[in-house]
């Protein structure tokens, strides 16, 4: 009886495996190769900043807890200006590779991560590849090359040695800035209004080679600047549009250069200040949809 159950048995292992064989055989080899692999060592170029804030915050640890954690780690990836970086899920997490799902689907939340990321580590796009068994893998394709950014960098010097000196306070800094800028700058009606993409006006290459950029340009060269003085910063957006977050004298207040270089009916280049350096209660009063923010994601600005 007992070799009956046995060879029955036997017979019925057999045929699971020879009818499972494919899937049997991936699984042992999915399992055996991610044992062999390890995550990426996080190495962090010259641009990266160190900076965390209430929303978001670097991390050394690349074995996630919770969705937290994930984003946190998306931050430290993206931050470091690294094109590609592996890590997993751990089993204790259940939910990780549904979350992993989750967010890479979320543009809206890949790109508020974006805003806290130093402008040449900033991507243009990332995708995130995942399996069953917790492995993660992303790759990260930058919006600025090493000739634009070796371009704009020697704008950025010439800039800061004709314009700044160290005896200047921060607010007289960023004022000389946001002038220069502006008034070397024109607004790129033609991509905004009409969708024609003439220039690289989204991004900080159009405002300070190009002289034409629409918000995401502005928004990326005072960045720029500002990371190169120093000064805490991050840039915040709303559904349309997207400016700067500054802190001075430890208050965080609003800098949208996009709207203090208005367009005219005349053709006249204007340069305001009606948007430099202002609280949110100011920002709110001035009544306009286009800064209304998600305050969850920018509790700085709260």
């Amino acid at each position: 009886m007992k070799k009956m159950f046995f060879l029955l048995s036997l017979i019925i292992i057999l045929f699971i495996s020879f009818y499972y064989n494919e899937d049997i055989v991936a699984f042992f080899v999915n399992l055996y190769v991610h044992q062999a692999e390890k995550t990426t060592v996080l190495v962090n170029n010259s641009y990266a900043s160190s900076r965390n804030y209430q929303y978001i915050q670097l991390t050394d640890d690349f074995s996630p807890k919770n969705k937290q954690h994930l984003i946190n780690i998306y931050y430290t990836i993206l931050n470091s200006g690294m094109t590609e970086f592996t890590f997993f899920c751990p089993k204790e997490y259940g939910d990780c590779v549904s979350d992993v799902n989750d967010l890479s689907d979320d543009q809206g939340l890949l790109s508020s991560i974006n805003n806290y990321v130093p402008v040449y580590n900033s991507f243009k796009n990332i995708e995130t590849e995942f399996d069953t068994l917790g492995k993660v893998s992303i790759k990260i394709h930058p919006v600025y090359n090493e000739t634009q950014k070796e371009e704009i960098n020697r704008v950025v010097d010439q800039v800061e040695k004709t314009y700044l000196s160290p005896s200047m306070a921060q607010e007289e800094k960023i004022k000389a800035i946001h002038d220069y800028i502006i008034n070397t700058t024109q607004y790129d009606k033609d991509r905004s209004d009409n969708k024609v993409k003439q220039y690289h006006s989204d991004t900080a290459y159009g405002a300070l080679i190009e002289h034409q950029a629409i918000c995401g340009g502005y928004s990326d060269a005072m960045k720029l600047f500002l990371d190169r003085m120093g000064i805490e910063n991050y840039k915040i957006s709303s559904e349309n549009h997207i400016w700067n977050l500054v802190k001075v004298d430890n208050t965080w207040l609003h800098l949208d250069l996009t709207w203090d270089d208005p367009i005219t009916d005349t053709g006249e280049n204007v340069l305001e200040y009606s948007y430099f350096l202002i609280t949110t209660e100011e920002l709110q009063s001035l009544e306009t949809d286009q800064h209304v923010y998600n305050k969850a994601v920018y509790p700085e600005a709260n």
